[in-house]
C-alpha cells in the first residue's frame, strides 16, 4: 500500500519519498527515521527511473535542467546524510515535521 500511494504521489505531484513514504513507513511499520530514510532512498531509485521515463514519454523532461540540479544533489545527499547521523532522532524527526508542515501551509496559501 505504501508503495502504491508513492508511486501514485509521484505520478501526479512529482514527490513520494520523502512525502510519502518516510511518514508511512514511521506510522505504519514502527521505523525509527533513519530506517525510514534509507529505505525510501532506496525505493527512490525505482520509483524515479520508472516515473522520469514515463514522463520523459511524455515529452516534459528538461534533461539539461535535470543534470543541473540532479548532478549536484549528490554533494548535498552525502552532507545530509553524514549530518543526520549525527543529530539526535526526535531533532530529526522534528525537523521534518516543520518542513511537511511548512510546505503543507505553502501549498493552501497559493
Amino acid at each position: 500500500m505504501i508503495g502504491t500511494l508513492a508511486g501514485l504521489f509521484s505520478g501526479l505531484f512529482g514527490v513520494g519519498g520523502g512525502t510519502v513514504i518516510v511518514p508511512l513507513l514511521v506510522l505504519w511499520l514502527g521505523y525509527d527515521e533513519r530506517v525510514a530514510t534509507a529505505t525510501s532512498l532506496a525505493a527512490i531509485i525505482i520509483i524515479a527511473s520508472v516515473a522520469g521515463t514515463v514522463q520523459a514519454i511524455y515529452g516534459n523532461v528538461h534533461w539539461g535542467d535535470a543534470a543541473l540540479v540532479g548532478i549536484p544533489s549528490v554533494v548535498g545527499v552525502v552532507a545530509g546524510t553524514t549530518i543526520q547521523q549525527r543529530v539526535p532522532q526526535r531533532t530529526i524527526s522534528l525537523l521534518f515535521a516543520g518542513l511537511l508542515f511548512a510546505v503543507a501551509v505553502d501549498l493552501v496559501v497559493k
